[in-house]
């Protein structure tokens, strides 16, 4: 099981996941609904300060996954740990103020306002003796800034276009500022534009904060350039993980996505590259 480590947030290093203070493994892991199975006893320990890309065809399990990760499903056998405790057994504030979600189509309460929704995020962090205060205001505002969401602060989620909405999204899951952070298509309604500007965000929140982001993405090669390790399912378990390198092959997408495609170096970064061979395109 992976160690938790206990250097201090903010502390400058030379390297992603120096800062990382939390472990998340899901150990013989089966989630479903209604007695139906769809995760099936599932093996993963989260790498703590890395970006986790879990990828596959749809209802391969990746989003039922990520919401037994959240404690959001309980499981039907086996378990999810935090820091090696039962995450089941922990209180509901306490594992909020470690692991924030974005579910892939959240609902905000009819009528509420943008600044309000994102002020949401620092729930969490209040309590008893522990009041909204400057430095929640300070995190709100930091949030909107990244997500380019200040102009629509006084405008009501309503309003907004399907983008406009999952930036705002973003901008509360980045409000609570949690050291997991899980993702379930962050760039779903978003142009190529601010899919890239978002993952970018990731990418730096990782980095400069170290953040462990765990996200469910579709688009393979956008997965491929952003992540440390990827993680690859098909019906419910999980059939390669690792470096995107050595995880995307042509064998592997043609057994989780049954298509046939050729890899070839991004030119941009280097990282794998599918190259999609449909029924009129195929190579001579």
């Amino acid at each position: 099981m992976p160690q938790t480590t206990d250097q201090t947030a903010g502390q400058p290093v030379g390297q992603p996941g120096a800062f990382a203070r939390h472990a998340l493994t899901a150990t013989g892991l089966s989630l479903g609904y209604d007695g139906t199975r769809i995760v099936d006893k599932l093996d993963l320990a989260i790498e703590p300060g890395a970006i986790t890309v879990i990828v596959g065809a749809n209802a391969s399990g990746k989003s039922t996954l990520l919401r037994g990760l959240a404690r959001l499903l309980p499981p039907q056998a086996g378990t999810v740990t935090l820091d090696g405790r039962d995450i089941a057994s922990l209180p509901s504030r306490k594992v909020a103020t470690i692991v924030g979600l974005l579910p892939q189509q959240p609902i905000a309460p009819e009528g509420i306002g943008v600044a309000d929704l994102v002020g949401r995020g620092r729930y969490p962090h209040q309590g008893w003796f522990r009041h909204w205060s400057s430095t929640d205001d300070t995190i709100v505002a930091e949030a909107m800034a990244a997500t380019q969401t200040l102009e629509l602060a006084s405008r009501r989620m309503e309003e907004l276009s399907g983008g406009q909405r999952q930036r705002v999204w973003i901008a509360m899951a980045l409000a609570q500022n949690p050291d997991i952070l899980l993702l379930d298509e962050p760039t779903t309604f978003l142009d190529v534009t601010h899919q890239v500007e978002v993952l970018d965000l990731l990418h730096e929140l990782n980095h400069e904060q170290g953040t462990t982001v765990v996200m469910v993405l579709h688009d393979l090669n956008l997965a491929a350039r952003y992540a440390d390790r990827l993680v690859v399912m098909r019906q419910g378990t999980i059939i390669a993980e690792g470096a995107p390198a050595q995880v995307l092959t042509e064998a592997v997408v043609l057994d989780a996505f049954g298509l046939t495609a050729r890899i070839i170096a991004d030119p941009v970064c280097g990282s794998p590259l599918v190259v999609p061979i449909g029924r009129f395109h195929g190579a001579a």
